[in-house]
C-alpha cells in the first residue's frame, strides 16, 4: 500500500512509518520538525519505499500531491506536551484545528481513507473510571489554557465524523492513552522519559503536584500495530476508539519505580503546579481506559507491561547519553 503519515518524523510517526515500511509499504511522510527530529526517521531515511518532506500540512499544495498518492492517510501532526500547550496555546488550537481541517477536506475529494489520531485529554474532568468511547466529556473552562488542546482535539473528531457522515470520507479516530517509548522526549512536558533522564542524570526527579495522578501507559509497539488495524479494518469507519494500556499507577510510584529500574540513587521532589506550569493549572486525576470495543475489533491485548516500558526508555537514554557524550550515563550532567 502507499501510506502518507503526517508528523511522520515525530515519536510514534517514526515506529509507525517503520513498521510499515517493515510489511512492504511504500511510506511518504510531512513534518514540520517543530516536535519531530529528523533523527527519528534515520533508520529507514534512505530506504527505497520511503520519502520525507519537512513541511507543515497547512502547506496545500504539497499535501495535496502527498494525499492524492496515497491510499491511506495517517494524520498524527498535531501539538503535543502539557508544557507546550500551556505555553502555546494559539499554536495549538490552530495546529490541531487548521491542519485536520486541511487533511480531510484533501481526503474528500477522491475518498481517501484517514485516521485520525486523538488523545484521552478529551475526555478532559471525567470522574468515572473506566473511559468509554460513548462517554460524556467533562471540559475545563476556557479561561484555562490546559483545555485548549483536549477542545482543539475534540474538534477533530467532530470534523472527521462529519466527513465521514456528510460526505462518506472513511474515516476512524483513536485516542491514544499515554504512549511511552524510545526516542519520545521530555522536552514538552512527558513525564516517563523526563523522569528517566533526571534519575539517570542523579538529579532531582521532579514530581508535580502530590503525585497521587494515576495514569495507564502504553508501548509505542503495541500502539502502531493497533493503528494499522484500526486503520484498515472495513467496521472500524466512523467509529472511535480508545488505545490504551491497563496497568494504573500513580506519578509518585512511577518515579520510584523508575529510580529503581535505572539504579539510580536521585531524590524525589514533590513540585506545585503553580510552579511547574502556572496558576491554577488543573489536571485529570486519573486517566484509564475501556478498551472492550478495540479488543473486540481486533483482539488487542498489549504485549509490553509497564516494566518492559520503562525499561526499552532507560535503556534507549543510557545508549543515547554514552553515544552522544562519550561518558557513562552515571557522569552526565542532566540535558533535555
Amino acid at each position: 500500500m502507499r501510506i502518507l503519515i503526517t508528523g511522520g518524523a515525530g515519536f510514534i510517526g517514526s515506529h509507525l512509518a517503520e513498521l510499515l515500511i517493515r510489511r512492504g509499504d511504500e511510506v511518504h511522510i510531512i513534518d514540520d520538525l517543530s516536535t519531530g527530529s529528523i533523527d527519528n526517521i534515520e533508520p529507514i531515511r534512505n530506504h527505497p519505499n520511503f520519502r520525507y518532506h519537512i513541511d507543515t500540512v497547512r502547506n496545500h499544495r504539497l499535501t495535496a500531491e502527498l494525499v492524492d498518492k496515497c491510499d491511506v492517510v495517517y494524520h498524527l501532526a498535531a501539538a503535543v506536551g502539557v508544557r507546550l500547550i500551556v505555553e502555546s496555546p494559539v499554536n495549538t488550537i490552530e495546529t490541531n484545528t487548521r491542519g485536520t481541517d486541511v487533511v480531510l477536506s484533501l481526503a474528500a475529494k477522491k475518498r481517501k481513507r484517514v485516521l485520525i489520531t486523538s488523545t484521552s485529554e478529551v475526555y478532559g474532568k471525567r470522574e468515572s473510571i473506566p473511559f468509554k468511547e460513548d462517554d460524556d466529556l467533562v471540559i475545563g473552562p476556557t479561561t484555562k489554557g490546559r483545555w485548549s488542546y483536549a477542545c482543539s482535539k475534540a474538534i477533530d473528531e467532530f470534523l472527521a465524523i462529519a466527513y465521514w457522515k456528510e460526505r462518506r470520507v472513511p474515516t476512524v479516530i483513536a485516542r491514544l492513552f499515554n504512549t511511552v517509548g524510545p526516542r519520545q522526549t521530555g522536552r514538552y512536558g512527558m513525564v516517563i522519559p523526563t523522569f528517566v533522564q533526571q534519575a539517570l542524570a542523579e538529579q532531582e526527579i521532579r514530581v508535580f503536584g502530590d503525585g497521587l495522578q494515576r495514569r495507564c501507559f502504553t508501548h509505542v509497539s503495541d500502539v502502531v500495530e493497533a493503528l494499522i488495524k484500526i486503520a484498515e479494518h472495513p467496521r472500524a469507519v466512523g467509529e472511535v476508539y480508545n488505545v490504551g494500556g491497563n496497568q494504573e499507577i500513580t506519578i509518585l510510584d512511577l518515579a520510584r519505580r523508575i529510580r529503581t529500574l535505572a539504579d539510580s540513587q536521585s531524590m524525589i521532589t514533590l513540585v506545585p503546579y503553580s510552579e511547574a506550569y502556572e496558576a491554577g493549572f488543573e489536571d485529570m486525576m486519573r486517566r484509564v481506559p475501556d478498551t472492550t470495543k478495540l479488543r473486540t475489533l481486533i483482539g488487542y491485548n498489549p504485549t509490553i507491561d509497564l516494566d518492559g516500558i520503562l525499561t526499552s526508555v532507560i535503556d534507549y537514554y543510557r545508549a543515547k547519553m554514552v553515544r552522544e557524550l562519550g561518558a557513562p550515563a552515571r557522569t552526565l550532567a542532566f540535558y533535555a
